[in-house]
């Protein structure tokens, strides 16, 4: 989406008055929610209205779909019902057996899926991709069609170079797709730095409040695959939901007030931690230790994210006797959402996970920072 389509805003403008929309009868300024499933046709049978059915047609999802693609520079975002249907949908319109390379390191409930796409016919090899040289070598000419990317990668928050893994893939006729679902359109633009298709689990940041889920994919320009996407989402029945839609743009329109407030929180939190006596580790790309550091500062403009990770000294039990303590912070799957939320990964990811079992994952909500401190300091105290 261009400068003469969002007339040169800032993002943070775009997303603040989503875009313009309203609703022109009533002149009101908050949108209604459409929820009709089937539109009328005209006299001659057309639909000159552009709408058929509610099932991919609808003036609510189209709208929050609109505020995406500005927010990603992108030429269309389309919604779905979750971040597990966006995903799953970009693999399920491949139409020939391919070799796709994906992150090692990513959210569990996707790689456990992707680990069985032979069903589908395709092959996969899981690499560090913040290692370009593994990827180089995990291409394969004529066969290597997809490449999927993470980062910062979920729980380990590992930084994979976007620009970089694009020139591979492109030079290998193959697609970049990239989940960009932490760093969120507030800190990277995926499709500005090469990649062909950004996905989010919109139930996270954007949507930002606990209360939604969803899932998106905005594309740098159409192709046969980005048709084939619509198609699987329409035929599939993935769409989201008006309602859903229209929680979402709400959501949006505080997204830079809120991940920048978060990140900046986020990153107080990952320095002091990392000078306490029963922290072995602070996962967190912001700081100058971690691998990903330098990439991050390139390609993450104005913060490093909102989420963290702690790995215990003590180990496994450690971890779950500090969880197990808090008070403020919620014990509980997801992020991105107002509350912080404190989690142990490896219990919940299982056998064959990569996810350290002396780590915990922190959401970094939008409390007192030193209210969350304080309670994640009395907690540290029960760690050993």
């Amino acid at each position: 989406m261009d400068d003469q389509t969002t007339g040169g805003l800032k993002p943070c403008t775009l997303a603040a008055q989503a875009l313009g929309a309203g609703e022109p009868m009533t002149r009101s300024l908050v949108p209604p929610v459409h929820v009709s499933t089937t539109y009328i046709r005209d006299a001659d049978n057309g639909y000159r209205s552009g709408y058929v059915y509610g099932r991919t047609d609808n003036v609510s999802t189209q709208q929050a779909e609109a505020v995406i693609a500005a927010l990603e520079g992108a030429e269309e975002a389309i919604l779905f019902g979750s971040g597990m249907a966006a995903a799953t949908s970009v693999f399920l319109a491949l139409d020939k057996p391919t070799h796709i390379i994906a992150s090692q390191v990513m959210y569990w409930g996707f790689r456990s899926w992707l680990s069985e796409i032979a069903r589908y016919g395709h092959t996969i090899s899981f690499v560090e991709t913040s290692d370009l040289d593994a990827v180089q070598r995990a291409i394969r000419l004529g066969e290597t069609g997809l490449i999927w990317i993470e980062t910062p990668s979920n729980p380990l928050w590992t930084i994979t170079d976007i620009a970089a893994i694009a020139e591979i893939a492109h030079a290998s006729d193959a697609l970049l797709c990239v989940d960009s679902t932490v760093a969120t359109p507030v800190f990277t633009q995926p499709l500005a730095l090469g990649a062909d298709i950004v996905m989010h689990s919109a139930s996270k940041y954007l949507n930002g409040h606990s209360d939604v889920i969803a899932g998106a994919l905005a594309t740098a320009g159409r192709t046969k695959l980005w048709d084939r996407i619509n198609v699987v989402r329409g035929r599939h029945g993935a769409i989201l939901g008006p309602f859903e839609a229209w929680l979402l743009m709400r959501g949006m329109r505080t997204l830079h007030i809120r991940v920048k407030t978060q990140s900046a929180a986020a990153s107080i939190l990952a320095h002091r931690l990392s000078e306490h006596p029963a922290i072995e580790r602070v996962l967190y790309p912001g700081l100058n230790s971690h691998p990903g550091h330098d990439v991050a500062m390139r390609q993450m403009k104005d913060g490093f994210g909102a989420m963290l990770s702690l790995q215990f000294k003590a180990g496994e039990a450690a971890a779950i006797a500090a969880a197990g303590n808090v008070r403020l912070w919620k014990r509980a799957t997801s992020l991105g959402g107002v509350e912080s939320l404190i989690e142990h990964r490896s219990s919940i990811e299982g056998a064959g996970s990569p996810c350290p079992s002396d780590l915990l994952r922190l959401s970094v909500g939008l409390e007192d920072i030193d209210d969350l401190y304080a309670d994640l300091l009395r907690a540290l105290s029960h760690a050993g």
